[in-house]
């Protein structure tokens, strides 16, 4: 349904990879709304990636940013100030990566290399997105700022390694930069906590496909969908939201208030007299000893 809440609205969306993206659906909702917006994600990701096909469908410009150099994004900013024709209302962060988790490494064996790569790209990019906007007075005043999160920001999750301190940096930097975006300009900063959701980046995750279906038993409303998620973002652009800021805001169902769900017990229940597979003589196996 079509309600023109972002019309007139002008924004940035990083991250649109595939139309498994959030991002990807965020920008096609944003046109539905309205707004006229500007795509950026890496040059590698948009020579591999689908973002040029998105921008042919919205009739957005594809600009090639790395989020985590500053010139970049001051290039990023300006050109897209020209493109829609002057200060933007709203950016969408929906950037994360961690090498670690690629390259199968435990979170008690951390390539720290990677670590420092992780929080750059997941976080620190944040901050630099909004330090550079601020300085280049690019945001309207009441203009919205959102970055995806996770609930491993605040709770241990079995194979999320070193993407949940990166996700609990990037909710620390939507709270301290909220505050001095908000008392100068009224530009407000937020960031939502989403279900696991299938996208790219979450399909690295180890036993993310268990994840799914556990956080799908634990939630009473069920996990948000990605479509269901660019749709709570839409609101949170739109000036139906305007004193809302500083707020981690979760989007998942209900599953981050659960404790145990009936659905989720009955399932482990099930498998209590069952034997680990991979090996019968050897129930403490080594790569059992952090499950």
């Amino acid at each position: 349904m079509m309600n023109n809440l972002l019309k007139g609205k002008k924004g940035i969306i990083f991250g649109a990879l595939n139309p498994d993206s959030i991002a990807w659906k965020v920008a096609v909702r944003a046109h539905e709304e309205g707004a006229t917006v500007t795509l950026s994600n890496t040059p590698v990701a948009i020579r591999m990636g689908e973002t040029n096909k998105l921008g042919e469908q919205i009739n957005a410009e594809v600009i090639g940013a790395d989020a985590t150099n500053v010139e970049d994004l001051e290039n990023l900013i300006k050109k897209s100030m020209e493109v829609l024709g002057g200060k933007i209302d709203f950016i969408l962060h929906s950037i994360g990566m961690s090498p670690n988790v690629r390259k199968g490494r435990h979170y008690s064996d951390l390539d720290y290399n990677y670590l420092d790569k992780t929080l750059d790209v997941s976080a620190v990019s944040f901050h630099k997105v909004l330090q550079v906007a601020r300085k280049m007075d690019a945001i309207n005043e009441w203009g919205s700022v959102v970055a995806l999160s996770y609930v491993a920001a605040q709770r241990s999750f079995f194979g999320y390694n070193d993407m949940a301190d990166a996700k609990a940096l990037l909710e620390s930097i939507a709270r301290s930069f909220g505050y001095i975006y908000g008392r100068e300009r009224n530009v407000r900063v937020n960031t939502i906590s989403q279900s696991p959701t299938i996208t790219t980046a979450g399909n690295g995750v180890k036993g993310f496909d268990r994840l799914l279906d556990f956080a799908e038993r634990m939630s009473p409303l069920g996990n948000a969908t990605g479509d269901e998620c660019a749709d709570y973002c839409i609101t949170l652009f739109s000036d139906l939201t305007k004193k809302v800021t500083m707020q981690n805001l979760f989007h998942d169902g209900g599953f981050s208030n659960m404790g145990m769900s009936l659905r989720a017990l009955e399932q482990y229940e099930k498998g209590l007299d069952k034997i680990c597979a991979c090996d019968n003589d050897k129930p403490h196996a080594d790569e059992h000893r952090y499950d």
